[in-house]
């Protein structure tokens, strides 16, 4: 095996060092842009700006490393790209609907303690992405939690309850969070996929909320939130 052929090729020194040259100017170029759009980080970058940012690294690729790609090409493109990406800033700022489309909208999650079961249905959320996301901000079970909201930037707002207002509410934590076996008197359990809180006679009684899809429960919590 050619080695020397895998990891060179006809490379040059010359030309080894006008693709440094390139590679940091383009670089430079994706740390102005990013600056440019006011985003702290890709956690705050919606599905619109992420577009936009998958498009500027395949424009800034490409001039890196070919000889007969000048990078003056690939600076009129990003420079379009930027002046398109404001266009449509200040057009979503004028029209609402412009907004929806290319931002999407916040959905919600969590209702009153349950999660919203149509939501769930389209996956628009796994639980593990949403419990993770809740043992994140301190939230032990769904009963502290009064509204849940995942954000166009893939964020997860949270209000809620007051400490007095704190109700039973299905587990977040893995220890917590498991089917029960033996199902006990005057004791409060919550369905496993949405989170509705009732007293059941048997393990495998059907949830009612989930029209009759779900028959997994767990001992619910009512413990208040500590901050």
């Amino acid at each position: 095996m050619d080695w020397a052929k895998i990891f060179i090729y006809d490379t040059t020194w010359l030309f080894g060092v006008e693709i440094l040259i390139r590679a940091t100017l383009m670089f430079v170029l994706i740390i102005l842009f990013l600056r440019f759009t006011g985003k702290r980080g890709v956690r705050q970058l919606s599905i619109f700006e992420l577009t936009i940012l998958l498009s500027l690294g395949s424009i800034a690729g490409d001039p890196m490393f070919t000889e007969d790609l000048p990078i003056i090409q690939a600076l009129i493109i990003m420079s379009v790209v930027i002046l398109l990406y404001r266009l449509c800033t200040w057009a979503m700022m004028k029209y609402q609907p412009l907004e929806y489309l290319l931002e999407g909208r916040a959905i919600y999650i969590v209702e009153d303690g349950m999660l919203v079961l149509d939501k769930v249905k389209k996956g628009k959320m796994s639980h593990d992405e949403f419990f993770a996301e809740m043992r994140q901000q301190g939230v032990e079970h769904l009963g502290q939690v009064r509204t849940g909201l995942l954000e166009t930037d893939g964020t997860f707002s949270v209000l809620l309850n007051a400490p007095e207002d704190t109700e039973y509410g299905l587990p977040l934590f893995p220890k917590q969070y498991q089917a029960t076996e033996q199902v006990k008197p005057d004791i409060y359990y919550a369905c496993m996929h949405c989170g509705y809180v009732d007293y059941i006679s048997k393990k495998d009684q059907l949830c009612p909320r989930c029209e009759d899809s779900c028959h997994d429960w767990a001992t619910a919590l009512v413990s208040e939130i500590v901050r």
